[in-house]
């Protein structure tokens, strides 16, 4: 198994040992300590040692063979080992201690003491008075303890100062946790780096797909996403139609046709007549023909005419006015009359029967001035929903946004006639689409294209945009345009790496002796923080900008 070997300098304090037990990687920590190490020759700081190995989950090995600081180990059970190729061990030192220490007797001023089992100082003999005053002359001894005036005052004063005792070692506690947490683990640095950069303007036309396997970023060719909502609303618009629903003028028109052999011409139903812009439509079919005889000619009797012209055969046709109204009721005319066959037409009686019944209807131009009315008031309303269901990882191009209310509905509908008072209305299903790109492939597109040096670095890409985004033969074109910020190559980790672990005015000066570099601050978590800690995680480093 590997092991990480630290090897502490004199001037290094037990928090900033803690710190390198911690920040390390291994599972063993092997510590070789200095010949003067003052901290490993406090029980304290040997304690705080071990428990931050069991804190960090970490094997701590000491690397000397110092024998007070081996013997501190042994009270910690903190293997030792003499050097990095010798196997580690916890230490055994012997440490007498009677087991009846515990059992002393107090004695007080003035009590009788026993010397003998039963007898007492009145009850010895004068033979006995040599070995009382031997006795009296040396402290008892009682259970392997020694038991004199010095031995009571200090048992009396523990007991009288227990409580004193017990807080002042809650008291010791509290302090070891606040230091360790004051300088081992309250500390954190955040810093700020300025680095001065440079705007540069990116310019490139692109094309889009909307087959995703077509799709080829590095090249310019980016597959197009549809992003599409759709809401439905109602609203109310003018009719401005006019129509005139009263009676048709109905009469007759007379058809001729000239022959210079016999035939047949056929006058369709539904043939329009019209004079000076009034349509009159035949109610039936009427056919007028000729059988090669003179005496069906309406011209008989006109030879040099007949000759000439052929044989005038006439028809009546029943009519009925285009359009209801007073209009149509005409004076019989012999002229002015059209129609697409090839023959003539005149009337020789007035039009009569129509009169006037004028109504507002639905045109289809209100219909679709109220799309478009429509449109106009909820389109920015649209487009910002719709935007707001597109995720930020996605390239939005705006100039692609369209409306459709193809579907809409009217009531009453085109032609229909609208009441007095009610004012017709629109439904219509309104739905708004847009495209989007990946805004990654985008901006690695523009990296690519930016061709850096290899100490240069782009910071910010500053909102791409497409703009002249037009449908092609093949799919869409545009020009993806932005800014980006470029400065020379500094990154986060870089930075981190540089200053873990030092002083606040080591790490300040060798940052600001990187290339590009223009300003560096540096701000601890308190204000006894004095240097950068050597805990990664512990570190914020934000780069801060500066326009060229």
């Amino acid at each position: 198994m590997n092991k990480d070997i630290i090897y502490i300098e004199p001037e290094n304090d037990i928090t900033d040992i803690i710190a390198k037990i911690e920040s390390s990687k291994e599972k063993i920590v092997a510590l070789v300590p200095p010949k003067k190490a003052g901290v490993f020759r406090s029980v304290v700081n040997i304690k705080l040692i071990a428990k931050a190995g069991i804190t960090a989950e970490k094997t701590v090995v000491l690397v000397t063979t110092d024998p007070s600081i081996i013997k501190l180990a042994a009270t910690t059970k903190i293997p030792v080992t003499k050097d990095l190729q010798t196997a580690p061990s916890v230490p055994k030192v012997d440490i007498e201690i009677n087991e009846e220490s515990e059992e002393e007797l107090a004695e007080e001023p003035g009590d009788t003491i026993k010397t003998e089992e039963g007898i007492t100082d009145e009850q010895k003999t004068p033979e006995d008075d040599s070995d009382t005053k031997e006795k009296a002359a040396k402290p008892e001894k009682k259970r392997g303890k020694v038991v004199g005036k010095a031995g009571n005052a200090a048992i009396e004063w523990i007991k009288s100062h227990k409580k004193t005792i017990i807080f002042s070692g809650v008291g010791l506690v509290v302090l070891i946790i606040l230091a360790v947490w004051a300088f081992g683990i309250a500390p954190a640095a955040t810093v700020t780096v300025g680095i001065k950069t440079e705007n540069s303007n990116f310019s490139e036309n692109v094309t889009f797909t909307t087959n995703a396997t077509e799709e080829n970023a590095a090249e310019g060719k980016f597959y197009l996403q549809e992003k599409k909502i759709e809401s439905v609303q109602e609203v109310t618009f003018e009719a401005t139609g006019k129509k005139n629903v009263g009676e048709k003028a109905t009469g007759e028109v007379v058809v001729y046709a000239y022959f210079k052999e016999k035939g047949v011409v056929a006058i369709n139903a539904g043939s329009i007549f019209t004079i000076n812009d009034l349509s009159f439509v035949s109610d039936n079919e009427v056919s007028i023909s000729w059988d090669g005889k003179d005496d069906v000619c309406d011209n008989k009797g006109q030879t040099s005419s007949l000759v000439r012209s052929g044989c005038q055969v006439s028809g009546r046709v029943p009519v009925t006015a285009a359009n209801a109204g007073t209009s149509y009721n005409i004076a019989a005319s012999n002229s002015g009359w059209k129609t697409a066959a090839d023959i003539g037409v005149y009337s020789d009686k007035a039009m009569s029967g129509g009169t006037d019944n004028i109504i507002t209807v639905v045109e289809q131009a209100d219909i679709e001035k109220a799309k478009s009315e429509l449109k106009s008031s909820n389109e920015s309303e649209n487009k910002a929903k719709l935007l707001d269901t597109i995720d930020e990882s996605l390239l939005v191009i705006d100039s692609s946004f369209s409306q459709d209310t193809s579907a809409a509905t009217a009531t009453p509908a085109v032609g229909e006639e609208v009441k007095e008072g009610v004012k017709p209305t629109l439904k219509a299903t309104t739905t708004d689409s847009i495209f989007v790109i990946d805004k990654a492939k985008v901006e690695e597109f523009i990296r690519e294209k930016a061709k850096l040096g290899s100490d240069q670095k782009i910071y910010k890409i500053k909102d791409p945009y497409v703009e002249s985004f037009v449908k092609a033969d093949n799919g869409y074109t545009g020009r993806l345009k932005t800014s980006y910020a470029v400065g020379p190559k500094v990154t986060e980790n870089d930075i981190v790496e540089i200053i873990k672990g030092k002083g606040i005015g080591d790490a300040q000066h060798d940052l600001k002796n990187i290339t590009g570099v223009v300003s560096v601050s540096i701000d601890t978590s308190y204000p006894w923080v004095n240097s950068i800690p050597s805990d990664t995680n512990k570190i914020t480093v934000n780069i801060d900008l500066k326009d060229n």
